[in-house]
């Protein structure tokens, strides 16, 4: 399955603090796109690490980066986006859910 990204959701709302996990990333399904959910930061790890794709937009509706999985140095399992042209976090840009 491949799925966009469509909102975060951040303790407090708080997208400009880098220190403050994500804990909830909306999204809907590329090919069923009535299909529309939200995942704790573990499950999306989870989908991405068993095969799923999971994509960032920008706002004309072209595939911005692709998400991958990371680990914190004390172990925490999060998902980030791949490197791309620009120093913005393409996550932190979306809109809270």
């Amino acid at each position: 399955m491949s799925i966009r990204i469509t909102c975060i959701t951040k303790a407090g709302g708080d997208h400009e603090n880098p220190y403050v996990a994500i804990s909830r990333l909306g999204w809907v399904n590329l090919f069923n796109p009535t299909e529309k959910n939200s995942s704790t930061r573990q499950e999306m790890y989870d989908f991405i690490a068993k095969g799923g794709e999971a994509f960032v937009y920008d706002r004309t509706g072209t595939i911005r980066s692709k998400l991958i999985c990371a680990t914190s140095p004390k172990g925490t399992k999060y998902v980030k986006t791949q490197p791309d042209s620009t120093k913005r976090d393409n996550l932190l840009e979306l809109g809270e859910c």
